[in-house]
């Protein structure tokens, strides 16, 4: 089976043309980019010989087989073992809300479906909603109707709206929101759900969600107050 990821990959923010230029070839068509700043020492840059660097991060689905081609033209059309360049990392998907969505995030990617990740028996999910702009509200309120706790907000861009117009028939905006919530696994289907209702594809919203295993946590207190 070709299992699903989520891959994040983070480059100097001049590479960003260069990049998903490079995911375009590889046929990733659904991307999301937003900013971010390195944070390595001053020490650590100059015994590289390298400057302070504004970052980008990236954030896409993959199939196992897409990373394996991928992976290996990151190093040799990328050059991403060079010192400065970037690192990439995997996570697998436990679920995502609904088959439609599952092939507009993967257009162009040979698979087959999985039911369920082998993390999916974790006690807590990362559920991840990728939304249009403004939309904050719509999402977080469907979310908290399903007793979900807080989230957190990352603003990006995305790319392959003219891609959803084929898949989802609708118009989807560059901005983007990715609203991060933790969740008790028991919750998420439920949490899920509420979401794809109230502020999914088909909605101004346009919201799109999947869920990511956590195998471990901490300062959830409230969360396991309510199991006691």
């Amino acid at each position: 089976m070709n299992q699903i990821f989520l891959m994040g990959l983070i480059a100097n923010r001049g590479l960003r043309k260069k990049y998903l230029a490079f995911f375009e070839e590889h046929h990733i068509t659904v991307v999301l980019s937003t900013m971010a700043a390195g944070t390595a020492s001053n020490t650590i840059l100059d015994a590289l010989g390298l400057e302070a660097t504004e970052k980008t991060v990236y954030f896409a689905l993959l199939t196992r087989d897409t990373w394996k081609s991928l992976k290996k033209e990151l190093y040799e059309k990328m050059n991403i073992a060079v010192p400065g360049r970037g690192i990439a990392f995997l996570i697998p998907l436990s679920s995502i809300g609904g088959r439609k969505t599952l092939q507009y995030l993967t257009a162009g990617q040979t698979m087959e479906i999985e039911e369920e990740s082998t993390l999916q028996n974790t006690d807590y999910e990362l559920l991840v909603t990728i939304a249009n702009g403004g939309h904050i509200e719509t999402i977080m309120d469907a979310a908290r109707s399903a007793n979900a706790p807080g989230g957190t907000v990352i603003h990006a861009k995305g790319t392959g709206a003219e891609h959803a117009k084929r898949f989802l028939g609708i118009s989807l905006a560059e901005e983007k929101e990715m609203i991060f919530i933790v969740v008790k696994t028991s919750q998420k289907q439920a949490i899920m759900k509420s979401i794809m209702e109230r502020a999914g594809i088909g909605s101004p919203a346009g919201g799109i969600v999947f869920s990511l295993p956590v195998t471990s946590t901490a300062g959830l207190r409230l969360l396991e107050e309510t199991e006691l």
